[in-house]
């Protein structure tokens, strides 16, 4: 099984970024605009269109305000399994660390995985990033 683990240093609070990534149905606006062109809510899943047409159905596997994690499946499709997480770990009081690790099979889809989660990594360090006050 392939694991993509992916370690994201962000400029702003762990509270203001996991209120983002909890927003489940608005990952297109206020997480990864451009990246995600559209989002909607299901009963425990979410159907997401992502700027190269692809469409995956995201089954919400656990939500944890206390841990600050989200835990998700992208059931059907070309993979025969499929589940990630992010959570956010607070580094001081104006900067945090979210990781997100994907797990999935076969192994050859890993390195088109890899790629979208390096572009949707990107989109998140820049939406979430806010400037640093010179002291």
């Amino acid at each position: 099984m392939a694991t993509i683990r992916k370690e994201i240093e962000i400029n702003a609070s762990a509270a203001e970024v996991w209120d983002v990534v909890r927003d489940l149905g608005a990952i297109h606006t206020r997480f990864v605009p451009g990246f995600v062109t559209d989002t909607m809510l299901e009963e425990e899943a979410r159907i997401v269109t992502f700027e190269t047409g692809l469409v995956v159905r995201e089954l919400f596997v656990d939500l944890d305000d206390k841990a600050r994690r989200f835990a998700y499946a992208v059931v059907g499709g070309g993979m025969s399994h499929h589940n990630a997480s992010m959570q956010v770990f607070p580094e001081a009081e104006d900067r945090c660390r979210l990781v997100w690790i994907t797990d999935l099979l076969p192994n050859e889809a890993a390195i088109s995985i890899s790629a979208m989660v390096d572009r949707g990594s990107a989109i998140m360090k820049t939406t979430l990033d806010r400037p640093r006050m010179a002291g």
